[in-house]
């Protein structure tokens, strides 16, 4: 008990945890509650009863939690817990069974009582006191089935006694289970006790009548389904005429609504019921307090169905039925009251015998109801006269009539009176049934106390003399019903005089013929008078009546079988003991007897003597007495010739039991009565004879039956039911008997068992006959015991194998109770055989196996008893909770196969050798070993130690044996090569430090055996990888197995001289089992999808790079699939299935059934991938991926002249093109992670990784959800290189900042016309190279101005993958670093400033901005920092003197800042001029105070007036650029510099570069970046953590943040007072203080398509351009052509996947940018230069090469130049960029506008060709293309190299 509520405890605490609130409250009151009993029995002051009850309690409620928390069934008997060692396994699989079966099914109960509580009743019209009858009525036989329950109410309609429970609350007692159906009801009856008339006045009469109210009616069925605990309201009906009240439940149940309605709309009976089961002791005990209360039992009329002996009852029921009266003279009918008397025979009133029902006490008279006016009132009212045995002689009942006037006095005038006799003068008493009884007529004044006087009449109209005419005449009568339930008192005449023989001793014949006519519960009534009166006549008469009292006899005998008096049973035994005294009965008992019995063969009807067989058991037991009787009173005479009489009687019995039979004949039926009854004889003859002398008679009756039975006779079953009975008598249990009718019983069973017939019955017998073999306390066994025990085994084992094997092969039964019986018969058998081998010595296993002669025998025995093994072993051979069931199983296992092992070892080895037995042998132990029931690990401390003591570890006893029969098996080893390598892998996962020590070594074997057959263990190697990924899939391993397994093996294979090999295959093992531990983890249930999406990666490249293992590889891409589709992750699924596409041909080579694909051909499930990657590309948003595989499948459907399929392809391919024109295709941002630290799995510990972030993810997103899927990670808070201290740290570092993709392929990005929702693709997709800039100061910080030292660090991370790809991330393969010098960073810095205004003067020109704002804040911006000192800062930094001699080779690079310089200025001019014309009038002050501070801002940087190079280009740049020294930017500017602009973010530097700027003036931000308090930036800051105080949308890129914190974040150079710049820059565009009153000019709602901003040339028809103007753009655009980027991977004879299907190969579109020498590699084009116009008067400077002179340029708007009147013009044609047509037709001349015309002689471009290269003949070139053009890198065509 206390380690019970130990153990409870610590799970109590764990069920809170859980948040199981319920049984944590309901186990914590059961708890309280078996410390409160086991403080009592602790005490000691118990009685044994109540000490009984305590335990019954206690293990009630200990059993009761074991089971609610899933604990194990624990065997109990008496209350105690049993030792399984020191019971029979079958006696222990009985107790289990017991109580697993009470544990399931509850057994219902037979008997029910319903209780039942009055509350109130609810009335509106009370006023009066209330009687109120309860009782059970049955509707289908119309009768009530109890007595009344009677309660009285006062004028309120409470209880009138409420102290007094007992008087309101009743048990109706012994209901069967018959009795609980739907037309059985509970019936109350409602009588007011007041005036005649419910609306009378109050003083009109001062009598009280008991007058009809109500009546309610509730089926019992209703409170089966109801709440025990929900009170009734009954809805109370009154009769529409009095004449119907008798039958008013009647018509309620009937629904005859017309002869009655509610009383009263508001009236109602509050009642409590309860139906409550089973006997009425077990009530007692249950509900205590009900019992302690109060409560008044109601009995049901008639006895019970089970008469229980010495239960005494004398109650007379009585209904006043009718009566029929006439007028006497009246006008009207008379109001007739019945008062009923008890009277004795001395004519005194019996007091308290007249009761109205249970629950009031009884009274002395008995009042009827009045019905008004009525002469022939019908009451149906029940009494009951509870008059004792002793006072019926001679009583009488007296019936008063008085007619009850309404008048004034109200009085009762006696016009009448009946009577009727309780007791004839025979003795007998008043019949059941229905009376009509004379009504004698007198006055009021007639005395009635002589009842002398009126005995003497007739009281019965059927009892009325002949001559009596006087009375015939009497038309008045009164009926009633008599009904008496009595255990003393008869009715019965016959039964009198069998009683009364020696009175009549002429009726003896008859009476005796007479007593089975006699109703059996006479009968038992008077048990002992009845057997006393038969024994007296056979005494008295035995010659002539001998028969008849045998018959006589066997009737009552037979009387007893029958359920309903089954109880009286002890009765006769007890007067057999203590009362019988028919010494001499024997003699002619048993001469009748034997007469009987040799009648047999010869009688037709074989009834009678059936019956008397039946009852031979007691007829035995009345021989054994007799002669017991005699012996005592003669002192033993006659001995010798009893002796003989029951040896001739067994004789006889012989006889009839060897008569043989065909078929069912009454002869086979009356044998089978007798082998029924014959076992109950043993105990009896063991009184006079000795055992051996039963065990003789017992053994040659049994084989006298006949030898040869047909299988469907029901003799055999009948014998093996008589020898179930003798092996449980008291008779087997005697050694020497059992020695003698064992064989016997052998016999049987191994017949029935062979024929596999009646096996619940032999495992019945066989379970009773091992349940007595036991061991003695010592642990030895007896000889006898030993010799049973062999005889057994001999018999019997080898065919209980066989019924084990057959019945555990065949299908369970259907039917719920046919399956309990078949698992019940499978756990008896397996039990016995579990207790036989459990049984068996040394001696025995010898002799058993030599008793094998041949090596067949013996295989086929073995065989048979490993494959049994395995079935017990099985998990559903017995209930989960059975652990002490299996538990003895295993150790008889183990011990068994101990044994047997030896035999294997001699028999089955070298030249004898059977791969079959070693095979199951080994299968054996292998399941043993991984049983859970054995997993020592799982259980509790205390649990564990426990079997630990009792049976040790048995694991690693089976895993010794297995090794030891490994090593004896020699060569034989190769033959379970490689097939034992997965079992053997099982076992050694089991986490048993020992068993993996014995184990593991095998491995070693195998490998060096198989080295010796092969030259190599790749069959090892295959295995080892095939079963390792399903077994750790099924949790089993750890980290512990996979040090172990490297360990031991490596120390193993040491000397080996395959020793390099055999480390190369651990070493590969070691690595899966890492990843598959690490995939596991990942898994678990909670885990997020980035981790189990990243280690499936993992796990899926090992298969396929390191093991080559198809099938396991195309599984995990499967698995990869489902988890992407779960994150919604579908671009990532697509590029994950593809990679089993690519492993498919277009053929039709038929593919088997596969994961969830059909059987089908290798073309139709490829086109079946196809479709789902084409349709997840769709949802994932890339469609250019989806356009390439339409084409495909589209091509195969034309090969196959499938147009239908092809017209949908390509309206497939049709919508792609329209959703990528269309659709909004949001822009990731990609993040760099770094998991440093071993406390990572395996497959990220130590790696950086790039990750493509989700929709709307920025940086603080982002690094939570990392935070988030690794909540033991430290965020670091630096961007630099951990050291090796951080890398070898027992935690987990999470290092993250944001990087900018460098896209690989240029071609498309640069051309000029492509949308930007073209561009937008080639941007993020396919992305091997991302950068990150850092920027630092070298040498010494100039603290006026930091930009002389301000350098950046640009780190470039090419991936193992592209992104996007299988995954959302990859692992960074190469790093490499640069660095940026500080004019160089500025050059970057004002190019980006630069770009953006010209993006936004040209959206503003073309319309494309819904408002101004975002042009006024950059003007702002730009303008106001300039203003106060910006750009000076650049000139003060770099155009010094100093400067210049220090860095001579920083020439070229200097003119190009000043050239930029300008050139801002320039487009800020134009850009106010633009602003002017669109600026709206609210705005203008803002805008004059623009222009006022740019000219403050060119005399500030000395400009007076434009170079001739800045001047010549009037700034409405349509294709060209002002960049004019286009090589003048050196290569160590990343080509990526400008790729921050298409993402509309500048290079982290420039945050870094304004910082003291800003420190020199807090108003003050520089031009460089554009950022001011007011300027557009400010709005459209990315969150970012860098360090900078100047951050920009534009110029602060994603990748220089760090996974600092937010309140970690800042320049260490940065002044405190700065710090709120940055931290307002860093905030989200929605946290941004001022967004709401500007608008910001990137918001998706107000900016101008992306291609707009991503690409710096204005619209192609601008109107401020002539067209020669536009012709000569054009020309300079083809100046220069770039040399595209390609990157490969990997390479590979696939062809890979192009680009775009959208992708023109042709070179004459190419922008002539200075990007493409190396500043920009995002592609996009810069303004050009534009010719310098003839009226200038400037020429070109010498670093121009422009191949043709350039036309004049066209005119600046009036706002900025008058030189040219020629009006503005304006186009908008501008065709589509590309155009796709069929392979085979000439591809048809496009007009171009003036800004993309080509030059006469430029040859025209090639037709952009189709993407999918795998088909040639539709990839050709145009002829003319010029071949030395390099074409760009094809998107590869296999993910794998992504």
């Amino acid at each position: 008990m206390t380690s019970t509520l130990r153990e409870w405890g610590a799970m109590w605490k764990q069920l809170y945890v859980k948040n199981e609130g319920d049984l944590f409250h309901r186990l914590w009151h059961v708890m309280n509650e078996i410390l409160d009993l086991r403080r009592q029995v602790l005490v000691g002051h118990l009685t044994h009863d109540r000490m009984k009850d305590v335990k019954q309690h206690i293990t009630a409620r200990l059993d009761w939690g074991n089971e609610q928390l899933c604990l194990d069934l624990v065997p109990r008997r008496e209350f105690s817990m049993v030792d399984p060692d020191e019971i029979s396994v079958t006696e222990l699989y009985r107790l289990m069974e017991h109580r697993h079966r009470k544990k399931e099914t509850a057994t219902p109960a037979s008997t029910h009582h319903l209780f039942v509580h009055v509350k109130s009743l609810m009335s509106a019209n009370l006023g009066e006191e209330l009687e109120v009858f309860f009782h059970i009525y049955d509707g289908r036989e119309n009768r009530p089935l109890s007595e009344r329950f009677f309660v009285r109410l006062n004028k309120n309609g409470l209880p009138k006694w409420p102290e007094k429970t007992e008087r309101q609350c009743t048990l109706f007692v012994d209901l069967g289970s018959s009795d609980l159906r739907k037309d059985v009801y509970i019936v109350v009856h409602i009588i007011r006790i007041g005036r005649m008339g419910a609306g009378e006045k109050k003083n009109t009469c001062s009598v009280q009548y008991r007058r009809p109210f109500g009546c309610a009616v509730v089926s019992i069925a209703d409170l089966l389904t109801a709440d025990s605990k929900d009170d009734h309201l009954l809805k109370v009906y009154a009769c529409n005429t009095e004449i119907e009240w008798y039958q008013i439940h009647e018509n309620i149940i009937r629904k005859a609504n017309s002869r009655y309605n509610l009383s009263g709309s508001n009236t109602g009976l509050a009642v409590a019921l309860q139906l409550l089961h089973g006997d009425i002791d077990q009530l007692r005990r249950e509900y205590m307090g009900l019992f302690t209360r109060g409560v008044c039992i109601t009995k049901k009329l008639g006895f019970s169905d089970i008469i229980m002996p010495g239960e005494m009852r004398n109650d007379l029921y009585m209904t006043l039925e009718k009566g029929e009266f006439e007028k006497g003279g009246k006008s009207v009918a008379r109001n007739v009251e019945i008062t009923v008397y008890v009277l004795d025979a001395d004519g005194q009133i019996l007091k308290g015998y007249v009761a109205a029902g249970s629950g009031e006490p009884g009274a002395d008279e008995y009042h009827s109801l009045v019905l008004y006016h009525n002469n022939s009132p019908r009451w149906a009212e029940q009494i009951k006269l509870p008059i004792p045995v002793d006072m019926f002689r001679g009583s009488h009942v007296r019936f008063e009539f008085r007619h009850c006037s309404t008048k004034d006095k109200g009085e009762k005038k006696l016009f009448g009176y009946s009577f009727v006799p309780l007791m004839q003068e025979d003795g007998r008493t008043l019949p059941d049934g229905t009376h009509e009884l004379i009504i004698h007529k007198c006055e009021e004044n007639a005395s009635l106390a002589d009842c002398s006087r009126y005995l003497k009449l007739p009281y019965s109209k059927a009892n009325l003399p002949t001559n009596s005419l006087t009375l015939k005449g009497n038309k008045e009568s009164f009926w009633i019903t008599s009904f008496l339930c009595s255990t003393k008192l008869t009715q019965n005449g016959d039964m009198l005089d069998l009683l009364k023989w020696r009175a009549h001793p002429e009726r003896i014949n008859d009476s005796l013929s007479k007593l089975k006519e006699i109703d059996g519960s006479e009968i038992v009534k008077f048990l002992q008078d009845t057997l006393d009166t038969l024994f007296g006549i056979l005494d008295e008469s035995s010659q002539r009546y001998s028969l008849k009292v045998f018959d006589s006899l066997v009737h009552i005998i037979n009387l007893l079988q029958d359920s309903k008096f089954q109880h009286f049973k002890p009765v006769m035994d007890t007067y057999i003991e203590s009362h019988f005294a028919g010494a001499l009965s024997y003699r002619d008992l048993i001469k009748v007897l034997k007469w009987y019995v040799d009648r047999i063969v010869e009688a037709e009807h074989q009834d009678h003597i059936q019956q008397v067989l039946k009852a031979s058991d007691y007829i035995f037991k009345y021989i054994i007495q007799s002669r017991r009787l005699f012996s005592l009173a003669t002192g033993g005479q006659n001995e010798e010739e009893f002796r003989a009489c029951i040896l001739e009687l067994f004789m006889s019995i012989r006889f009839f039991l060897s008569q043989e039979s065909k078929g069912i004949s009454p002869v086979t039926q009356t044998q089978a009565v007798f082998l029924r009854t014959f076992p109950a004889i043993y105990s009896e003859l063991l009184k006079f004879f000795t055992v051996r002398d039963v065990a003789g008679f017992v053994r040659e009756t049994l084989a006298s039956l006949p030898a040869v039975v047909q299988a469907d006779s029901p003799l055999e079953a009948v014998k093996l039911q008589c020898i179930s009975k003798t092996v449980e008598s008291q008779l087997y249990i005697n050694p020497e008997s059992r020695c003698i009718l064992l064989p016997v019983v052998l016999r049987v069973l191994h017949t029935c068992l062979q024929e596999q017939r009646d096996l619940v019955m032999c495992a019945r017998i066989f379970t009773s006959m091992l349940s007595l073999i036991k061991k003695e306390e010592n642990g030895t066994v007896e000889p006898a015991v030993s010799e049973e025990v062999e005889l057994i085994v001999e018999s019997l084992l080898e065919v209980l194998l066989r019924t084990i094997l057959e019945i555990s092969n065949r299908p369970q039964p259907a039917g719920p109770a046919m399956r309990l019986q078949f698992q019940d018969v499978t756990g008896e058998f397996v039990a016995c055989l579990l207790a036989l081998l459990r049984h068996m010595s040394d001696k025995h296993y010898q002799k058993l196996l030599q008793a094998y002669s041949s090596k067949d025998d013996l295989r086929d025995f073995l065989l048979h008893v490993f494959t049994v093994f395995r079935i017990l072993i099985r998990p559903e051979m017995f209930p989960k909770d059975w652990t002490v069931m299996r538990l003895v199983t295993n150790n008889v296992i183990i011990t068994t196969v101990l044994y047997l092992s030896d035999a294997l070892r001699k028999n089955f080895l070298n030249d004898k050798f059977d791969y079959k037995v070693w095979d199951s042998y080994f299968y054996l132990s292998v399941i043993f070993i991984n049983q859970p029931c054995l997993q020592l690990e799982s259980f509790s401390p205390s649990k564990r130690k426990k079997i630990l003591e009792k049976y040790g570890d048995m694991r690693v006893m089976m895993g010794c044996e297995i090794f030891s029969m490994w090593q004896n098996l020699g060569e034989h080893k190769l033959n379970f090569i490689p097939a034992m390598i997965g079992p053997f892998l099982e076992v050694t996962l089991v986490p048993q430090p020992d068993l993996r020590n014995v184990m593991i070594p095998i491995f070693h074997d195998m490998m060096d055996w198989e080295q010796r057959r092969s030259g190599n263990f790749k069959q090892v190697e295959a295995k080892l990888i095939d079963k390792l990924d399903s077994l750790m899939s099924e949790g089993k391993g750890d980290e512990t197995y996979r040090e172990l397994f490297n360990s031991i093996l490596l120390k193993k294979i040491e000397r080996e001289t395959w020793r390099e090999s055999g480390i190369s295959l651990i070493a590969t093992v070691t690595r899966l089992m890492e990843r598959l531990l690490d995939y596991r983890d990942c898994m678990k249930l909670g885990e997020v999808d980035g981790k189990k999406i990243g280690c499936t990666v993992s796990l899926l490249n090992f298969y396929k790079t390191e093991l080559n293992k198809e099938e396991m590889y195309i599984r995990y891409i499967h698995k990869l699939y489902d988890l992407h589709l779960k994150a919604q992750n579908y671009t990532e699924a697509s590029y994950t299935l593809l990679l089993y596409d690519e492993l498919l041909e277009w053929s039709d080579r038929p593919l088997r059934e596969f994961l969830n694909y059909p059987m089908q051909s290798e073309w139709q499930r490829k086109e079946y991938l196809h479709l789902t990657i084409i349709q997840n590309f769709d949802r994932g948003k890339c469609w250019e991926n989806g356009i390439i595989l339409c084409r495909e499948l589209a091509d195969q459907y034309e090969s196959y002249y499938d147009y239908r399929n092809l017209s949908k392809m390509r309206m497939m391919e049709a919508s792609l093109y329209d959703k990528i024109m269309d659709q909004q295709r949001l822009e990731p941002e990609f993040f760099r992670v770094g998991f440093y630290g071993k406390k990572f799995p395996f497959f990220l510990r130590n790696k950086e990784f790039v990750c493509r972030g989700h929709d709307y993810e920025r940086l603080e997103a982002f690094q939570q959800r990392m935070l988030n899927e690794f909540p033991h990670a430290i965020a670091m808070q630096h961007v630099n290189q951990p050291d090796q201290t951080i890398y070898q740290a027992d935690a987990q570092y999470l290092q993250i900042y944001a990087v900018t993709p460098i896209p690989e392929s240029q071609d498309v990005l640069q051309r000029d016309g492509v949308p930007d929702n073209i561009k937008s693709f080639y941007k993020f997709n396919h992305i091997w190279k991302f950068r990150y800039d850092r920027p630092f100061h070298k040498g010494t910080k100039d603290k006026e101005n930091e930009f002389k030292s301000l350098w950046v660090e640009r780190t470039t991370l090419t991936l193992v993958q592209s992104l996007p790809g299988i995954s959302r991330w990859f692992e960074v393969e190469k790093r490499e670093l640069v660095e940026v010098s500080p004019l160089e960073n500025a050059i970057e810095v004002i190019e980006n400033k630069n770009l953006q205004l010209r993006t936004l003067i040209t959206q503003c020109q073309s319309r494309q901005m819904q408002n101004i704002n975002p042009l006024t804040m950059c003007l702002n911006g730009v303008i106001d920092a300039a203003v106060n000192g910006g750009l000076a800062r650049y000139q003060e930094a770099f155009f010094v003197k100093d400067y210049i001699m220090n860095h001579p080779e920083d020439g070229d690079k200097i003119g190009r800042l000043r050239e930029l310089m300008f050139e801002q200025a320039h487009i800020l001019e134009y850009g106010l001029a633009v602003h002017e014309k669109y600026v709206p009038q609210d705005m203008r002050p803002l805008h004059k105070k623009l222009v006022d501070q740019f000219h403050l801002m060119k005399s500030s940087l000395g400009i007076q007036e434009f170079p001739a190079y800045v001047r010549a280009s009037p700034v409405p740049f349509t294709n060209g650029s002002p960049r004019t020294y286009r090589n003048s930017v050196p290569s160590i500017i990343s080509p990526d510099a400008g790729r921050g602009v298409a993402r509309r973010s500048y290079p982290a530097v420039n945050r870094y570069s304004s910082s003291s700027l800003s420190s020199q003036a807090s108003n003050e931000v520089s031009n460089i970046t554009g950022q001011s308090e007011s300027s557009d930036e400010v709005f459209n800051m990315q969150p970012s953590p860098s360090t900078s105080s100047l951050s920009s949308n534009h110029s602060a890129s994603p990748n220089v943040t760090s996974s600092a914190p937010s309140s970690a974040r800042g320049s260490p150079q940065m002044a405190e007072k700065h710090k709120h710049s940055r931290e307002n820059a860093c905030l989200s565009p929605r946290e941004r203080p001022v967004s709401a009153i500007f608008s910001n000019p990137l918001d998706p709602a107000q900016r101008a398509p992306a291609h707009q901003i991503g690409d710096t040339t204005l619209p192609r028809s601008d109107p401020n351009l002539s067209a020669p103007d536009k012709a000569s753009s054009t020309k300079n655009t083809r100046s220069q052509s770039p040399g595209p980027m390609s990157r490969s991977p990997q390479k590979t004879a696939m062809p890979p996947f192009t680009p775009s299907p959208t992708e023109c190969q042709s070179t004459s579109l190419v922008s002539n940018s200075p990007v493409l020498s190396g500043s920009y590699s995002s592609g996009i084009s810069s303004l050009s230069r534009c010719s310098v116009s003839e009226a200038s008067g400037t020429e070109l400077p010498a670093g121009d090469h422009l191949p043709h002179p350039l036309p004049p340029p066209a005119p600046l708007p009036n706002s900025i130049s008058s030189s040219s009147d020629e009006p503005i013009r304006r186009e908008n044609k501008t065709p589509p960029p590309y155009s796709v047509y069929e392979r085979n037709n000439p591809r048809r001349p496009v007009p171009l506008p003036h800004s993309l015309s080509i030059p006469p002689q430029t040859d025209p471009p090639a037709l952009p060709p189709k993407p999918h290269q795998i088909r040639t003949g539709s990839m050709k070139l145009d002829g003319n293309a010029d071949p030395r053009v390099p074409r760009p890198r094809p998107l590869p065509r296999k993910v794998s190299q992504l």
